[in-house]
C-alpha cells in the first residue's frame, strides 16, 4: 500500500467520522429548532382564536343580546366563533388542528376525545402548567400539539354554566339541561389545542442536512484534490526521486546525479543526509579500491 493510499484513508476516514458526528448535532439542532417554529406558530394560531373570542365578547354579544333572549345564538359565544373562524382557515391549511375540548360542554361538539381528556386531566392535575406538550400520531402524520388550560376566571360565565335554573331559557331549550352545568370558578374544564403537522419541519431538518453534507463532501474533495497535489509536489515526487537515485547506486551505478531539494523542510534536509551519505559511500568504495 503506497504512501499517497494510506494517507488519503487516513484523511477519508477522519472525515466519515467528522461527518457523521457533526451530522448527528445538526440534526438534533436542527429538529429543535424546527420544534422551536412550530411551537412559534401555533402562538401565533392562539393569539387570533384569542382575538376572535375577544371580539365575539365585547362586539358581537352585546348586539344580539336581544335576540338571544328570544332564541339562543351560538354565534354570541366566544367559543364558538373562535372555532368557526378556524374551520374557515382550514379550508386552506387542512392538515391544522384547533379545540377547544371541554369534559362537559353545553354543545355536544365540544365534548373532549379520549386523547384530548389525557391532556386536561395532565392540566387538571397539576394546574401551575401553563401548557402541555406531546407529539401524538394523526392520520395525515405526526402532529405536534400544545394544550392551553380553559379555566373559570370570570363570575359571568356562571350564569350560564352554574345550574340549569340560572341559564338563559333560549340555551337550555336548545342544548337541555344535562350538559354543562355545575362549573365552578376557577375550575379548569377543558383545554386549547392546537395541532400542527409535523412533516414540513421533518422535511426541512433533512433538506438542511442533506445541503450540509452535500457541501461539506464537496468542500473534502476540493480539499483532497489541493492537498494531494502538495503531498504530490512537497513529498511524494522527492521521495520517489530519492528512493530511484538510491537504488541505482545500490546497483552499483555511481554515474547518478545528486539530489538537491532547495529549501529548508525536513525533505531538504533529509537529501542533504541522502546526498552525504552517498558520498562516503564513494569514497569508501575508492579507498577499497586503493
Amino acid at each position: 500500500m503506497g504512501l499517497r493510499l494510506k494517507f488519503n484513508l487516513i484523511l477519508a476516514t477522519c472525515f466519515i467520522v467528522g461527518l457523521l458526528a457533526s451530522s448527528f448535532v445538526f440534526y438534533e439542532v436542527s429538529k429543535q429548532n424546527a420544534l422551536e417554529r412550530l411551537h412559534s406558530q401555533i402562538g401565533v394560531l392562539r393569539a387570533q382564536a384569542l382575538a376572535v373570542r375577544r371580539y365575539t365578547s365585547e362586539e358581537i354579544r352585546p348586539l344580539l343580546s336581544d335576540m338571544s333572549d328570544v332564541q339562543f345564538l351560538p354565534q354570541t359565544v366566544p367559543s364558538f366563533s373562535a372555532q368557526t373562524a378556524f374551520a374557515n382557515f382550514r379550508d386552506h391549511y387542512s392538515d391544522f388542528y384547533y379545540k377547544e375540548a371541554v369534559l362537559n360542554p353545553t354543545n355536544p361538539s365540544d365534548l373532549a376525545t379520549e386523547w384530548e381528556k389525557g391532556l386536561i386531566d395532565r392540566l387538571r392535575d397539576n394546574t401551575s402548567l401553563k401548557e402541555v406538550v406531546e407529539i401524538r400520531e394523526a392520520d395525515g402524520g405526526p402532529q405536534y400539539t400544545v394544550a392551553f388550560p380553559l379555566a373559570i376566571k370570570s363570575e359571568g360565565c356562571l350564569n350560564c354554566h352554574s345550574t340549569p335554573d340560572k341559564a338563559p331559557a333560549s340555551m337550555v331549550a336548545l342544548y337541555g339541561e344535562e350538559n354543562g352545568f355545575g362549573w365552578q370558578l376557577n375550575e379548569i374544564v377543558g383545554a386549547q389545542i392546537f395541532s400542527v403537522p409535523l412533516k414540513v419541519a421533518e422535511e426541512q431538518t433533512w433538506e438542511s442536512l442533506q445541503f450540509l453534507v452535500g457541501a461539506m463532501s464537496a468542500i473534502f474533495l476540493a480539499l483532497l484534490l489541493i492537498i494531494n497535489m502538495m503531498l504530490s509536489r512537497m513529498v511524494l515526487t522527492p521521495v520517489i526521486k530519492m528512493a530511484e537515485i538510491a537504488e541505482q547506486v545500490s546497483m552499483g551505478d555511481s554515474s547518478q546525479p545528486e539530489y538537491v531539494h532547495n529549501g529548508s523542510d525536513e525533505i531538504a534536509s533529509m537529501s542533504q543526509s541522502f546526498n552525504r551519505m552517498r558520498r562516503s559511500l564513494d569514497n569508501a568504495m575508492k579507498m577499497l579500491e586503493g
